[in-house]
């Protein structure tokens, strides 16, 4: 059934009791065909002509036509209309969104060239578009590095016996103590040690005789004399011990030994009574006067960790208080699991805050470099596929313009390629404009494709 009203003006389409009514306002619409819609009036669309299930011709949807569009909008041909919300829905036709709000205009004059955008001075007041002169300084890099304070390896010395023995007794029993060089660390017993010293008392005892009996004697009594000597030494047995057995000429098997360095107790598995083999671990010192802090550099900062680099170190023990120093050697090997290279800085430590095992951060600085283009990071729109500017051209034009960025430091971005010096970017509401010009260019690209 087909019902006509107001000289053709407004047309009824009934096609059955089943099917929705489409009202074609044949007076508005009367420019290019935008797209089809299914006779029925349900939600399916197509850019081309189609038939439906059922053989009917899809309905042509048309534009304003030019005089009404141009009457509407002061002179300026409307592009689409966008959501009043600022959702990615737009309409080639005026409507409304589910609050009933109209859905705003998009004239051509806002899109002056392919991918620009034309925003008027309220609108970027809303935005609150801010920009920035690209600014021509040398890029400072600096980065923070996990770290943590271990002992200087040049200060550490490990204390064992070179045969075996019976710890008598110990001056020096904990870990953490404190010794100064010379200090007592333990007394020992040892049955090998006096067999060494009875054969150089015997050699000294019979010394004089030996040369009563001719110089076969003596200089086989002056040899026995002498291995007794070099075997004591070998042994490291200290000269006191020795002095004193060439003086006494009374063999003890027994000694104290003597701490070899400034230093603290890192670790101590001896106690009094054992029984100790040649070569067991008695002592561990490390003189922590100075000490290292070694930090993890990933792969990609090494063109700033460098020997010589200046470098500021904090402790979460020492809140508000730092370290100054310089990085005195990388390492010649990258971590497999982690991808990074370890880095040393050597700190003086005589107040003795640094303890080894601590928690670190490090700042290491890059020496100044040469003069490039800069931005603010926040005028860098970076996904991983592009980056992109937006370039201020005056009047609300912005141009988005693909960068090649470089490094990063102090909240600033360098520019390898793509901007001049003293050019204009936006540095706010970058996303929300870089959106619109995507949008506009997709538009441009599916407004060309559809058919007239």
């Amino acid at each position: 059934m087909l019902a006509l009203a107001a000289a053709g003006a407004v047309a009824w389409i009934i096609v059955g009791p089943h099917d929705v009514t489409t009202r074609v306002d044949s007076t508005a619409n009367t420019g290019r065909i935008i797209y089809y819609q299914d006779p029925s009036g349900a939600a399916v669309y197509s850019p081309k002509p189609r038939k439906d299930a059922r053989g009917r011709d899809f309905v042509a949807v048309r534009a304003p036509s030019q005089k009404q569009d141009d009457a509407k909008s002061d002179g300026k041909r409307v592009l689409y209309y966008r959501n009043p919300m600022g959702l990615a829905d737009t309409s080639p036709v005026p409507k409304k969104d589910s609050m009933g709000m109209d859905y705003i205009p998009v004239y051509a004059e806002e899109s002056a060239e392919p991918g620009m955008v034309k925003v008027s001075l309220d609108k970027m007041q809303r935005l609150g578009v801010s920009t920035a002169v690209v600014v021509r300084q040398v890029l400072n890099e600096t980065i923070t590095l996990p770290a943590t304070v271990a002992a200087d390896e040049r200060r550490q010395s490990v204390i064992s016996l070179k045969f075996k023995t019976w710890i008598s007794k110990l001056h020096v029993a904990a870990t953490g103590e404190r010794v100064r060089k010379g200090q007592p660390l333990f007394d020992i017993q040892s049955p090998f040690l006096l067999q060494q010293e009875t054969t150089l008392a015997l050699a000294l005892r019979t010394r004089d005789a030996s040369r009563d009996m001719g110089d076969v004697y003596a200089r086989t009594n002056a040899t026995s004399e002498s291995s007794a000597r070099d075997r004591l030494h070998l042994y490291d047995v200290p000269e006191q011990e020795i002095a004193r057995l060439i003086r006494t000429l009374k063999p003890s098997g027994q000694f104290t030994w003597y701490a070899p360095q400034d230093g603290t107790v890192l670790e101590k598995p001896v106690v009094a009574g054992m029984y100790a083999e040649e070569g067991t671990l008695l002592y561990r010192l490390a003189d922590l006067s100075r000490v290292w802090v070694i930090g993890e550099v990933p792969e990609s900062a090494l063109h700033i960790v460098r020997v010589g680099a200046a470098a500021r170190i904090s402790l979460s023990a020492y809140p508000g208080r730092s370290f100054e120093g310089k990085v005195s050697f990388v390492y010649p090997e990258v971590a497999m699991a982690t991808r990074t290279v370890r880095a040393r800085i050597e700190f003086d430590n005589a107040e003795g805050l640094m303890l080894p095992g601590m928690f670190a951060s490090i700042d290491v600085a890059a020496p100044g470099g040469s003069l490039v283009n800069t931005v603010p990071e926040s005028a860098l729109i970076d996904n991983g596929a592009r980056q992109v500017v937006l370039v201020a051209r005056g009047e609300g034009l912005f141009e988005p313009r693909s960068v090649t960025a470089g490094r990063h430091s102090g909240g600033n971005v360098e520019i390898l390629a793509g901007l001049k010096d003293r050019e204009r970017v936006v540095t706010s509401a970058t996303f929300l404009i870089d959106a619109e010009s995507n949008l506009r260019a997709a538009l441009k690209a599916f407004d060309q494709e559809a058919p007239q």
